[in-house]
């Protein structure tokens, strides 16, 4: 399918399976409202699938790897090779996110975007869009029709896992430098200086960060990405895997399947494709409030508040992962919590 056809399929939320899961929570033999985030939550599930009754297992993590051109400007402490190095940790479920899916009960599935030099291993899925960007302090960072395709193999990605049952989907990344894409992308989409929006990411000195701010402002003002055209700012400024998580958003809105936002740069990624279909939205869920200076405007943009605060900037989406076993006792109490009538006790009634 093409881009159209994605965006095409994404319908409204269903507000009558909304009201009913408010009414569902209502019943419950709790104060109104008293679970916070984690009923709306709940409630949101229900309006993008359409179901009062709802699954959230099986689950699957897609974690988008892909290298970035601009470490060339000295903007990370480390280079590409750790990329590889950790693709292949997450291939043989040796990550720090594998960890924590375990525990959360989340098949992880790491995909080569586009890592430099990749040649493969074992569990790593190959969807190579390219070799590596391009440095996009001195140029576009890949073309249109390479951005176009990342996307599209991201919204591919998560019909293949709803099609295999995934009831949720988790983003992640692995890219060394997608701090800067990303706050490249952020800056173009938000109209905010680089100085603003960019962090030290995994650690950067002062000197570091000066050199990072400095790459984001050579990106923005050699390749003057387009804010209103999304695609134009990701191939020009941002990277693979920010390009395939856009598209797994489009996806999972498309096949009314939730994906989690994780930090920074899916939430980036979830920005462009808001941009690209306001409709998008519906299928979007927060984890986490990211370190990095974007993560909480990027998370306002989109509309979303976060469960979870906890200083987290790790990637990989572990704070997408984090998330679910919140999720697993909401639906817990959603599903056979106590109600008020089989206690015996009057219900809680809205006060003014």
């Amino acid at each position: 399918m093409e881009l159209r056809d994605w965006i095409a399929q994404i319908t409204p939320p269903d507000e009558g399976a909304a009201a009913a899961a408010r009414a569902h929570w209502d019943r419950v033999a709790k104060p109104l409202g008293s679970l916070g985030l984690l009923e709306e939550v709940l409630v949101r599930v229900a309006a993008l699938t359409g179901e009062e009754e709802l699954q959230l297992s099986p689950r699957a993590l897609l974690v988008f790897c892909a290298d970035n051109g601009v470490l060339v400007r000295g903007v990370t402490q480390c280079g590409p090779e750790v990329t590889a190095s950790v693709a292949r940790a997450l291939g043989a479920g040796e990550s720090t996110v594998c960890r924590m899916a375990a525990v959360a009960r989340c098949a992880v599935l790491p995909v080569d975007m586009g890592m430099l030099d990749f040649p493969g291993a074992p569990g790593v899925r190959d969807c190579r869009v390219a070799n590596g960007t391009g440095d996009c302090a001195a140029g576009p960072a890949m073309t249109r029709e390479q951005c176009r395709k990342a996307v599209l193999t991201g919204a591919e990605l998560v019909r293949e896992q709803a099609e295999r049952g995934a009831r949720l989907i988790c983003t992640g990344e692995m890219g060394i430098g997608n701090t800067t894409t990303s706050a490249a992308v952020a800056c173009a989409l938000l109209g905010r200086p680089a100085a603003e929006l960019t962090g030290r990411g995994a650690g950067l000195s002062d000197a570091g960060l000066a050199r990072k701010v400095a790459a984001v402002e050579a990106a923005l003002a050699i390749n003057r990405p387009d804010p209103a055209d999304p695609l134009d700012v990701l191939a020009k400024v941002g990277g693979l895997d920010l390009a395939a998580l856009c598209g797994a958003f489009l996806g999972g809105a498309a096949c009314r399947v939730p994906v989690v936002v994780d930090g920074l740069i899916s939430g980036v990624a979830a920005l462009c494709a808001l941009r690209l279909c306001p409709g998008a939205q519906k299928a979007m869920l927060a984890s986490h409030v990211s370190a990095e200076p974007a993560g909480a405007l990027v998370l306002r943009e989109l509309g979303l508040r976060p469960p979870i605060t906890a200083g987290m900037r790790l990637g990989e989406g572990s704070g997408a992962v984090a998330l679910l076993p919140l999720l697993d006792m909401a639906l817990a109490v959603y599903r056979t919590g106590s109600t008020f009538g089989r206690l015996g006790i009057a219900p809680y009634t809205p006060q003014s």
